[in-house]
C-alpha cells in the first residue's frame, strides 16, 4: 500500500499551501527568493568536445537505424531490454529514488539501479541528482541547468553543448547532498563511473548479441549500443524540453511544466510533468497510477517483492484542492 504524504511543499512559483507532515530530505522545493542578476547575460561558451561527441553519437545512431533490417529478432529484443534497463536507471533510480527520495530501496535494488544508471550514461547518480534538484529549486531561471525559457533546443540538448550559467554552478555547490554522500552505492558508482559506463553502456549491449547468438559486432554496436543509447538520451531530454513547452497544466497553470502523454510513453512515465513539478515528492509522478507509467509499475513490483517500501503518495483530497485552486481547468482526474 502506498502512503499518503501530507507535508509542507512548495511547487511552482507561488505558495502551494498544502498541509504536510513530513520533512523533506532533499532540496527539490522551488525557491522564490532567488532573483536573476541584472545586466547582460554571460556569453555562451561552446563546449566543442561535447558538440563533437554528440554529433558522432547521433550519426552512429542514424547508421544503427538504417541497419535495423539486417539485425536478428533476438538483437532487436535485446535492444528493447537494454532500453528499458537503462531508462529505469534514470527514472526509478537517479530521478525518483535518489533525486526526490520518493520511496526507499533495498541494497540489491539500489545496486541494480546504479548499474542501470551507468548503462544510461547520463552523468553519475550524484551529479544527475544535484542538477535535478537545482532544476526544481530554481526552475525556469538562470540557475536552472536546462532552463526551458531559453528555447526548445537549449532545454533539449543545447545546455550540454555550452558552459553552465554561473548561477547553476553556484546554486549546485550550495546544495548539501548529505543523503547521497552517505549512500555507499551512489559514491561507489561515482568513483568508478567511467569504467562502469564503458562496460555497461557499450561493451555489454554489444558483446551479448555477438557472443550468444552470433550477431555481427557492427550491428550489435550500432543498434543495442549507439542507437539505444541515443534514443534513451533523447527520451530523457524531451522531459526537459517538450514537457516544459507543450501540453496542458491541470494542477498549476502558473508554471511551465506540462502533461505530455507522448513524453510519458517514451520516457516510461516521466511526461506527467505539471503534476511532478506540483508534487515532486510523489513516487508515481502522476495521479493515474501505472497508466503510461512503466516506472511506477516497476516500483510497485519491487514493493510487492519486498525490495522497496515507503512509497510517498499525494492524497486525493490534496490533488483535488490543488486542481481547484491553481489548475487550468483541463483535468480529467484519475
Amino acid at each position: 500500500m502506498t502512503e499518503t504524504v501530507t507535508r509542507n511543499h512548495r511547487a511552482g512559483k507561488q505558495q502551494n499551501g498544502d498541509a504536510a507532515a513530513e520533512t523533506s530530505t532533499v532540496e527539490d522545493v522551488f525557491d522564490d527568493t532567488y532573483t536573476e542578476k541584472e545586466g547582460p547575460k554571460p556569453p555562451r561558451t561552446l563546449v566543442w568536445r561535447n558538440i563533437i561527441l554528440m554529433s558522432l553519437l547521433h550519426i552512429g545512431a542514424l547508421y544503427g537505424l538504417i541497419a535495423i533490417p539486417s539485425a536478428s529478432a533476438l538483437t532487436l529484443a535485446w535492444t528493447v531490454v537494454c532500453y528499458l534497463i537503462s531508462a529505469l536507471g534514470v527514472t526509478a533510480g537517479a530521478h525518483r529514488l535518489w533525486s526526490h527520495r520518493s520511496y526507499k530501496a533495498s541494497l540489491p535494488l539500489r545496486v541494480f539501479l546504479a548499474l542501470a544508471n551507468s548503462m544510461a550514461f547520463q552523468n553519475d547518480i550524484y551529479e544527475w541528482a544535484r542538477d535535478h534538484r537545482v532544476h526544481h529549486k530554481y526552475s525556469e531561471t538562470d540557475a536552472d541547468p536546462h532552463n526551458a525559457t531559453r528555447g526548445f533546443f537549449f532545454a533539449h540538448i543545447g545546455w550540454l553543448l555550452v558552459r553552465k550559467h554561473p548561477d547553476v554552478i553556484e546554486k549546485g555547490r550550495k546544495l548539501e547532498m548529505v543523503d547521497l554522500k552517505a549512500d555507499k552505492v551512489v559514491m561507489f558508482q561515482r568513483r568508478h563511473y567511467k569504467l562502469s559506463v564503458i562496460i555497461l553502456c557499450f561493451l555489454v549491449p554489444t558483446l551479448v548479441p555477438w557472443y550468444f547468438w552470433g550477431e555481427s559486432l557492427v550491428v550489435a554496436y550500432f543498434i543495442p549500443g549507439l542507437l539505444r543509447y541515443a534514443v534513451v538520451l533523447n527520451a530523457t531530454w524531451l522531459v526537459n524540453s517538450a514537457a516544459h513547452i507543450w501540453g496542458n497544466r491541470p494542477y498549476d497553470k502558473n508554471i511551465n511544466p506540462r502533461e505530455n502523454p507522448l513524453v510519458a510513453f517514451s520516457a516510461i512515465g516521466e511526461g506527467f510533468h505539471n503534476y511532478h513539478h506540483t508534487f515532486p515528492f510523489d513516487y508515481a509522478t502522476s495521479e493515474f497510477g501505472c497508466k503510461l507509467n512503466l516506472t511506477t509499475a516497476f516500483i510497485d513490483l519491487m514493493c510487492f517483492l519486498g525490495l522497496a517500501k515507503d512509497r510517498k503518495k499525494v492524497s486525493k483530497e490534496m490533488i483535488i484542492a490543488r486542481i481547484q485552486r491553481t489548475g487550468d481547468g483541463s483535468n480529467k482526474s484519475g
